[in-house]
């Protein structure tokens, strides 16, 4: 099941747009280049968040979405979930708005 998760894995690498991650707990911003994950970018930083799969179909890097808007690319939340924009898979999704404020 994993091989077959792998192969309809979320795109990522699709996005010219860098954004900013800003973290709600210490008030610390992170820059998400183009083309860059939050979980790649966060742990470039410095900054550990649980993470297992980095493909969107685990759950273990769900985050809480204080702020912004994410562009989910998961295959974890349903519709529903994905329209209340409350939760975001870092490992896989990345942000419509120019800065995405999680509970990090």
């Amino acid at each position: 099941a994993l091989c077959e998760a792998r192969i309809r894995s979320p795109p990522v690498a699709d996005d010219n747009t860098a954004f900013t991650v800003k973290l709600a707990q210490s008030g610390q911003s992170i820059e998400v280049p183009a083309g860059g994950t939050i979980l790649f970018s966060l742990l470039e930083a410095g900054i550990e968040v649980p993470f297992s799969c980095g493909h969107g179909i685990c759950g273990t890097c769900e985050t809480e979405v204080v702020e912004g808007r994410p562009d989910h690319r998961d295959f974890i939340l349903t519709d529903e979930e994905k329209a209340e924009n409350k939760t975001i898979m870092i490992c896989c999704s990345r942000s419509r708005t120019d800065e995405l404020v999680l509970d990090i």
